[in-house]
């Protein structure tokens, strides 16, 4: 094994990171900007053996930040999840259509729990209790600037369902209520195939129990 294969030492994952003061951005451009901005960045950083990189070319998406909500009924141990088309997946060779958490992004000046409760409201008619906050994380940080923000929110979901969503933003939602059990069953045959879904049931079925604890 080489010097540069050999795995660094918990020690050496202590040290002090590099940080943005560690990139030289030697031009930005604006390849399209729509509801969406995707943008060219001409750079170079350090290198982890010292020195820098050769100049090099990244494309970035730049997208709002996103909050995503898995609403969970403690006494019913059930989840409510949305349906809904996503052109992302328009060549998925099951279906456009996703089940997802709850989720939405994030507008000037609102806080990242405002806007769980909002989309809870919009998207499954729901209002929530309790948000507990899971993980922020970066679901593609080769590629976009996106951060997502993603929490548990308690709920009785009696009465949900139906059809919901913003005319204003074309928006087709069916809320489906779930056991938990039939929602792990979805997930385990790949019907659930999204990062927010992913974590947030993993997170759950390890928490589950001390939230049906305590009630």
């Amino acid at each position: 094994m080489s010097e540069r294969d050999t795995p660094p030492s918990p020690d050496a994952l202590c040290a002090a990171p590099f940080d943005a003061a560690d990139v030289e951005l030697i031009e930005r451009r604006c390849l399209h900007q729509g509801f969406f901005r995707l943008e060219e960045l001409h750079l170079r950083h350090r290198l982890f053996e010292g020195g820098w990189s050769a100049p090099m070319v990244r494309e970035v998406h730049h997208r709002h930040d996103a909050v995503g909500v898995l609403l969970y009924d403690v006494e019913r141990d059930a989840v409510a999840l949305v349906e809904q088309f996503r052109p992302g997946a328009i060549d998925d060779p099951a279906s456009p259509w996703k089940l997802e958490v709850v989720a939405g992004l994030v507008e000037r000046g609102e806080s990242v729990a405002e806007v769980a409760r909002r989309e809870a409201r919009e998207e499954a008619g729901c209002r929530v209790g309790e948000l507990i906050e899971l993980h922020t994380y970066y679901p593609s940080p080769g590629a976009c600037d996106e951060r997502v923000t993603l929490f548990c929110g308690l709920i009785d979901s009696r009465g949900l369902g139906g059809i919901h969503g913003l005319d204003a933003e074309h928006e087709d939602i069916r809320v489906h209520v779930l056991s938990f059990a039939r929602a792990w069953e979805l997930l385990q045959a790949g019907r659930l195939d999204n990062a927010m879904c992913l974590i947030a049931f993993h997170w759950l079925a390890t928490e589950r129990a001390s939230l049906r604890a305590r009630s």
